[in-house]
């Protein structure tokens, strides 16, 4: 094809004491080509999630996930313990206030790819039951408090 000053654009121009015009081919990528084939990442390919929470979620064994799955499984994975809060918020004299999920972002120092390193779930929960030190803090406090307002004017 030749572009709009009359030079093809099918051939690598040399540079550099380079005497030959090398033609391109269309089929020339990375995963073609000889020289440069693609390498798979060990430290991405041995890396290793695990859940450390001491609920019944998924990754309680430590499992191998690839950068471009990592997204979707860790938020999946945290998914699991936002379903769990929920369950837990419909319980009697419980609710769940606010459940937030954020993830980890890092970069592997192998090969560049960014992935997801790990999630944190934050849920708060209000309880509706005394507790009984709430109840013996009130037995007291009003044991205290009897007697200390007496009209002695009547």
């Amino acid at each position: 094809m030749i572009d709009s000053v009359g030079m093809s654009n099918r051939y690598i121009i040399p540079i550099a004491n380079v005497d030959t015009v090398t033609p391109v081919n269309t089929d020339n990528t990375v995963f073609s080509s000889r020289k440069v084939s693609p390498v798979e990442c060990q430290t991405c390919k041995n890396r290793r999630y695990q859940d450390a929470s001491d609920e019944m979620v998924s990754f309680k064994t430590p499992g191998k996930i690839s950068p471009g799955e990592s997204y979707a499984k860790v938020m999946s994975h945290e998914q699991e313990h936002v379903t769990n809060a929920i369950a837990e918020g419909n319980e009697e004299n419980k609710e769940l206030v606010s459940a937030t999920v954020s993830l980890k972002t890092a970069i592997c120092p192998e090969c560049g790819r960014v992935y997801i390193a790990g999630g944190t779930t934050r849920t708060l929960m209000k309880t509706y039951s005394e507790d009984p030190y709430g109840k013996n803090q009130k037995a007291f406090e009003k044991e205290a408090a009897t007697g200390n307002r007496i009209d002695y004017v009547a």
